[in-house]
């Protein structure tokens, strides 16, 4: 069974007035000086691209359920060290409160802003970012090529920035359209081949426009420091059993799409500009209206679309025994809505900004949850269908 990892970019805020401070860094050192021994894998709390950030990453696994208990414990460890300063994490896609970011003192993100300017220098966005094991890069460039279509969806399931600049952006993933300012990002038209990939990445880095491989923003690309496909497409999850949901799909969209390549299924891309559309139907509508059916690209409700999805997957999930989580936690997610809905919910009550960021907070850390199953109360709760090793 393929392993699956997360990263999770999350807003450093102050609770009290909602706005994001400019302590990534002092976070982060804190959490390392508590650590016996650093991760070679990725995993722990890292800094970000910008200083009101930071970012977390599992290790990877095989087991949803542990996987959900280290997207909480990383949650909460940032969380703790934040809290020595009086402050708290929260994760949003976009910060509610108005901000002007800075870019962290490092020599790679500064070169980023001398070469991007002001699209570097107003990316203070947090996505969600899943790694999943491939077999050969072979594997990986077929994954990619046949996972466009379905990463709209994702996108839609994610949507969690619903305020830019102190203003309700009409959107459920604001962040969609920040991050799609970059020349590189957004959907690719298929490679086919390694070389082919290989090809269009050295083509892409000499233009100049894009910088270095890091800043390659396909929303599925083949990383290049791990035997994994990476997905880019969603928003971070203000609830940490909707990252679980995102893991548990993308690995089943990822088993699905290798075993068509392997079974030598004839592969009909989607045109790259119905790519786009279904992105940005995905980002507007989020799970509340209507999105891209990622067969025919005519509007279905979401509920719809992502049953289709659901049905795409469902011998993968029920093979690495995921159905029952996924199924479950993907009811929750159309029922309460996506972290966007949320967001709004905490706005309206009072019509204050700062309520939203607090919310988040709260939920994107609570104090206490149900030993190994959800990460609060309201949260929806699964049972462990295997165990691999203790939770951390």
């Amino acid at each position: 069974m393929r392993a699956v990892g997360v990263e999770e970019e999350l807003l450093v805020v102050d609770p009290r007035t909602g706005r994001p401070a400019r302590a990534g860094r002092r976070l982060v050192e804190r959490v390392a000086s508590q650590q016996v021994r650093r991760p070679d894998d990725g995993s722990g709390v890292h800094t970000e691209f910008m200083r009101e950030q930071v970012e977390v990453g599992t290790h990877p696994y095989t087991d949803l359920v542990t996987l959900h208990a280290e997207v909480t414990a990383l949650r909460r460890r940032a969380a703790a060290a934040a809290a020595e300063d009086g402050l708290a994490v929260a994760a949003v896609g976009t910060s509610p409160v108005p901000v002007s970011p800075t870019v962290t003192a490092d020599p790679r993100y500064l070169s980023l802003l001398s070469t991007f300017r002001l699209v570097a220098g107003d990316q203070l966005i947090n996505g969600c970012h899943v790694h999943v094991d491939v077999e050969s890069r072979e594997e990986a460039v077929a994954v990619v090529d046949r996972l466009q279509p379905w990463l709209p969806l994702l996108r839609a399931a994610s949507g969690n920035s619903p305020f830019w600049r102190g203003r309700d952006s009409g959107y459920a993933s604001y962040r969609s359209a920040v991050w799609g300012r970059w020349p590189s990002a957004g959907p690719t038209e298929p490679f086919g081949t390694p070389a082919e990939y290989d090809r269009a990445v050295a083509a892409l880095l000499a233009t100049g426009a894009v910088v270095d491989h890091g800043n390659l923003y396909f929303d599925a690309r083949v990383s290049q420091r791990y035997p994994t496909v990476e997905i880019r497409a969603a928003d971070v999850c203000l609830r940490a059993e909707h990252t679980v949901l995102l893991a548990g799909l993308a690995r089943a969209l990822v088993d699905t799409a290798a075993e068509q390549f392997r079974g030598g299924v004839p592969f009909v891309p989607t045109r790259l500009a119905l790519l786009r559309t279904a992105h940005w139907r995905a980002a507007r509508e989020g799970v509340t209206g209507m999105l891209q059916h990622p067969r025919t690209d005519v509007p279905v409700p979401a509920a719809a679309a992502l049953s289709v999805l659901l049905d795409h997957v469902r011998d993968a999930l029920e093979s690495n025994g995921d159905l029952d989580v996924v199924s479950e936690l993907l009811q929750d997610l159309l029922g309460r809505g996506s972290g966007a809905r949320e967001q709004r919910t905490a706005f309206h009550r009072r019509g204050e900004l700062a309520d939203v960021a607090r919310h988040a907070a709260a939920v994107t850390a609570p104090s206490e949850a149900p030993p190994g199953v959800t990460t609060d109360a309201e949260g929806v709760g699964f049972e462990p269908t295997r165990t691999e090793g203790a939770p951390p």
